[in-house]
């Protein structure tokens, strides 16, 4: 199916709601019904028919259409943001006893689930190094159940052979999970992959103006219908229609906004690699990337996120550099229009920064909408407050 068309044009009935252009925001909670029949009816299937905004609602009906189609998937969940639907994908498919294996340093929120919330109901983890498919094989138990993948992760961006992954955990009737935030679906294509569940946080490339936190879920209809009926409508994770139709206006402009971020990460990438104050760039399409061919293989599209190794002495020199810093706003996230720095050193007390899971000079860069030229000079003055 054709993107512009995805986009553009699939699931909006605009002979529905008086031709509107632009479909119209379902702003209500509950529908009524002419009788009891149809109401009955609706009982069936509520993921079909309209009933209660908790679970189906024609808004954000039309971005799940959209959304599964980008991905080549049958189906697609919305959830309120990413974790909800990290939570409902996993949940979904273990019970009590049973074990999940998931890479080293995926979302921290992927992290607490695995480690500290599910680990109450009896369910237990294994993280591997992901970048060998041999670390999952020895993972596996007999009651393993779910393999989580993260590729590449959104700080040190380690990748995984996800096809290798994907044939190893069908050889284990084990259902596989990615997390696909980083490229998006026209990015990565994990469903084609062979991956049975490609989850994204919404609130990053796929929002783009960082106004809406969502989460998508996508995967083949018996795995849709059975998280729909249970985890989604359980667990009240429902986004608002309003949050729904900003998203749809979003998905206008995916890729017009991919190309730009693309574009400009590569040139400041190329340009960072060979400054006299940078140790090391961390980024999967580099050439110096250790998996690069693995990148290149398997992922389309690559920009926006990047790591640096500042050649600082101290933490200290490492703040100094980042409070330098004008156009690349400090705040986490990423995907939307404005450019953003998270120095690792942010995440532990000062005191406590021998014992931390980064080095102390490590910082992610997201780049946005700025233009090249901006941004290089906003870098060029921050480095100099540190010569």
């Amino acid at each position: 199916m054709d993107i512009s068309y995805i986009l553009n044009h699939l699931g909006e009935e605009r002979e529905n709601y008086y031709n509107a252009v632009s479909p119209p925001v379902f702003q209500t909670s509950n529908f009524r019904f002419k009788d009891v029949a149809a109401l009955r009816l609706a009982f069936t299937n509520e993921k079909k028919y309209h009933i209660y905004s908790r679970g189906n609602n024609p808004t954000v009906e039309i971005l799940r259409k959209k959304i599964a189609a980008l991905a080549g998937a049958d189906d697609a969940l919305v959830f309120a943001s990413g974790a909800a639907a990290v939570a409902a994908a996993v949940i979904a498919n273990v019970k009590a006893g049973e074990h999940v294996v998931c890479v080293q340093k995926p979302y921290s929120w992927t992290h607490k689930l695995l480690n500290e919330f599910l680990v109450r109901f009896g369910v237990q983890s294994t993280m591997v190094d992901g970048t060998s498919t041999q670390n999952f094989a020895d993972a596996i138990q007999p009651n393993t159940r779910t393999i989580f993948l993260e590729s590449p992760n959104t700080f040190t961006f380690e990748l995984q052979n996800i096809q290798e992954v994907v044939k190893l955990a069908k050889q284990h009737n084990i259902i596989t999970i990615i997390d696909n935030s980083y490229c998006t679906s026209l990015g990565q294509r994990c469903i084609e992959m062979g991956i049975d569940i490609e989850i994204h946080s919404a609130s990053k490339h796929y929002g783009g103006h960082s106004d809406v936190v969502a989460g998508y879920l996508l995967c083949n209809q018996v795995m849709a219908d059975k998280i729909f009926a249970s985890e989604y409508l359980n667990l009240g994770a429902n986004i608002s229609p309003h949050d729904a139709w900003l998203l749809i206006r979003s998905l206008r402009t995916l890729p017009i906004r991919l190309e730009k971020i693309k574009n400009t990460t590569d040139k400041i990438v190329e340009w960072l690699e060979t400054h006299p104050q940078i140790e090391k760039v961390i980024y999967p399409f580099s050439k110096s990337f250790p998996q690069y061919d693995l990148a290149k293989k398997q992922m389309l599209w690559c920009g926006g996120l990047f790591s640096v190794q500042l050649k600082a002495k101290n933490v200290e020199e490492v703040e100094t550099f980042c409070n330098a810093l004008k156009q690349f706003m400090l705040a986490v996230s990423w995907g939307g229009y404005e450019s953003l720095a998270v120095p690792a050193c942010s995440f532990n007390p000062r005191r406590q920064y021998d014992d931390a899971a980064f080095p102390f000079n490590l910082i992610r860069f997201y780049i946005g909408l700025d233009d090249v030229e901006i941004l290089t000079e906003d870098l060029k003055q921050a480095f100099t407050k540190i010569e």
